[in-house]
């Protein structure tokens, strides 16, 4: 399957905005002073656990989704340059 150059783009910029979007949500997450991620004794909750959960998720979907991005990026390069040069 063929990405085309603006879809391959696309992908590669979600991956990033992905990774930008959820290390300043996790470290919100690990700097909660609101009493959701922490107990009083400063112990995680179900809150925490399930927010760095899904972090961790999108995470890897985000970094799956960028290199296919990226894979996407490099053919589209390779094949622009084979074509001028024939």
């Amino acid at each position: 399957m063929k990405l085309s150059r603006p879809v391959s783009w696309f992908l590669l910029a979600f991956g990033v905005w992905s990774w930008v979007i959820w290390i300043t949500f996790i470290k919100n997450l690990f700097n909660d002073g609101s009493g959701l991620a922490f107990d009083d004794a400063g112990d995680p909750t179900a809150y925490f656990w399930v927010h760095l959960t899904l972090a961790v998720v999108s995470f890897v979907l985000g970094t799956v989704v960028g290199v296919i991005g990226l894979r996407g990026v490099r053919a589209s390069r390779h094949t622009s340059s084979g074509d001028s040069a024939s």
